[in-house]
């Protein structure tokens, strides 16, 4: 039985993993999904000298440290899962904060209209609510993610007075410090109450960020994602998180000079 369930994982990953290489732009969740299909196959047409070797020595050392790896990415699977909603906004925020995501050209990717949608839906409910759009302008994008954003939000009836533009950074730390500066000189103050949207997988380390950036009272409005996109985005984000407890930035560390290589999407 063991072996019908490892096959038919292994085929599924497989057709999975060749529809996204013709289907998605690379990034680091999709090596994942690499990684777990090679293994899969791997253990699939191995089995019987794997098995023997993991029975005893240090092959069965291995073995458990590879278990207790499993169990511990499947446990901040599900801390991502659970913390993209368990800060959300009040209703009483003086502004939201939407963060930047990928333009391909003029055209906004799903990623990020999923963003704008629901910054959109809560400022209708809230419309006294300032906007600010961050992101700057990146490799195949024919304008800054910020004004896209903006651009966007006119089109569907916020008044553009009523929105910051911040166009030049280039991370998530940089929209908030960026969006932080833009709200003081718009006299709001960082204590006050401030929502950060994002897609759910990203509100943990974006509210971590926030926080690191000065805001007191931060809260993450988490936005959906397309269902292709939910393994790869929830399995980087694990190692994101990872990465961000050691570190506290992604301007440290040994990560620091892929950033942007390693794109979200």
């Amino acid at each position: 039985m063991k072996l019908y369930i490892i096959w038919a994982l292994a085929v599924l990953f497989l057709g999975d993993s060749v529809l996204r290489t013709f289907r998605s732009n690379f990034n680091f969740g999709i090596l994942v999904i690499y990684g777990i299909t090679a293994m899969l196959w791997i253990y699939a047409l191995f089995h019987d000298p794997i098995d023997a070797f993991c029975a005893v020595g240090v092959g069965r050392v291995l073995r458990n440290l590879f278990f207790c790896g499993v169990g511990l990415f499947c446990a901040l699977l599900a801390f991502v899962a659970v913390s993209g909603y368990s800060n959300q906004p009040q209703g009483d925020e003086q502004a939201v904060i939407v963060l930047g995501a990928a333009l391909r050209g003029e055209r906004l990717s799903d990623v990020l209209r999923r963003r704008l949608d629901a910054a959109l839906a809560y400022w209708q409910q809230h419309p006294e609510t300032l906007i600010v759009t961050t992101g700057g302008q990146g490799n195949g994008e024919a304008l800054p993610e910020g004004q896209a954003m903006r651009d966007y939000l006119v089109a569907q009836g916020v008044p553009e007075e009523q929105i910051l533009v911040d166009d030049t950074s280039t991370s998530t730390e940089e929209n908030l410090r960026n969006a932080r500066a833009l709200l003081e000189q718009a006299g709001l103050s960082a204590d006050v109450p401030v929502a950060v949207v994002t897609n759910a997988f990203h509100c943990y380390r974006a509210g971590c960020y926030a926080r690191q950036a000065g805001f007191s009272q931060v809260r993450t409005l988490p936005a959906g994602i397309s269902p292709i996109s939910v393994m790869p985005c929830y399995f980087r984000e694990v190692f994101a998180v990872l990465y961000y407890w050691v570190f506290k930035s992604s301007l440290t560390g040994w990560m620091h000079p892929f950033v942007g290589i390693l794109s979200l999407i």
